[in-house]
């Protein structure tokens, strides 16, 4: 595991800095701005945005993260309602089929499965 953080390396070509914007209601917007490795703005590189909120469901809170093809912060707020919807149906969607696998699943002698528990 010590041999596999030690090889980690930040890509210095693919840095950005981080702004957040919040209504402190429905979610908030993730303005990623392209750096240099000197921290100066690279304007060879386009911004990017991601849209966060939470959904409740009867498990809690899920958190909801989802990209924004927006060129401004003001376009990535009128997209976010609906970047926000394509991120939770896709969520769904996966855990369907999540459900699916699961529910195709054999179970056969020696697959796997709980273990033996014996109480002495």
């Amino acid at each position: 595991m010590s041999e596999e953080v030690n090889d980690m390396q930040i890509d210095k070509a693919n840095l950005f800095r981080e702004e957040n914007y919040t209504d402190l209601k429905v979610g908030a917007l993730k303005v990623l701005i392209p750096v240099k490795a000197d921290g100066s703005p690279d304007p060879d590189r386009e911004a990017q945005y991601m849209g966060t909120t939470n959904v409740m469901t009867q498990m809690g809170a899920v958190p909801i993260d989802a990209p924004i093809a927006a060129d401004n912060l003001e376009k990535a707020i009128e997209l976010f309602p609906e970047a926000v919807n394509e991120a939770v149906e896709a969520m769904v969607q996966r855990a369907r089929e999540m459900q699916r696998e699961e529910a195709n699943k054999i179970v056969m002698p020696g697959m796997g499965g709980p273990p033996d528990i014996s109480l002495r």
